[in-house]
């Protein structure tokens, strides 16, 4: 099916109409890109969008590590819609694996879209991994929970 430059569809995703945000992941953080975020096309800057994903992904990670934490890859980052000024984005986050000194976080964006709050359309989704750091930036076990 062939898409204009304008068509929501980008290279790897496809048409994606209105979704449900997940039960079994904790919303961690809501937010309103702004014009200053958006990239030469006039949508949202992809790496706006990716600064967001960390520091949601971050939430959950934080009550675990009890200090200091790094980012240490992303396994997969899906952009399946554009995100535009004005949409309400609501970040959703589950610890998928937790390691010696790490923990995997999946994360998953909807978007409210400006002139359509209240239906939601997912936009993007990641796979994050932090490590707990002690205060020379090295890995440090993370404390087990009771």
């Amino acid at each position: 099916m062939p898409t204009s430059p304008n068509s929501s569809a980008s290279a790897g995703a496809s048409p994606v109409g209105p979704a449900t945000p997940p039960s079994d992941k904790e919303l961690v953080l809501k937010v309103i890109p702004l014009p200053a975020d958006t990239n030469g096309n006039g949508d949202i800057f992809g790496g706006w969008v990716m600064a967001q994903v960390d520091l949601a992904g971050s939430v959950i990670p934080a009550r675990y590590v009890n200090g200091r934490m790094a980012t240490v890859a992303v396994k997969e980052f899906i952009f399946k819609q554009p995100v535009r000024v004005g949409d309400i984005l609501s970040f959703y986050a589950c610890v998928t694996h937790i390691g010696r000194t790490s923990i995997t976080v999946q994360v998953e964006v909807f978007s409210e879209r400006h002139r359509a709050q209240g239906q939601f359309v997912k936009v993007t989704e990641a796979t994050v991994t932090y490590v707990a750091i002690d205060d020379n930036g090295r890995p440090r076990p993370i404390e087990k929970r009771a």
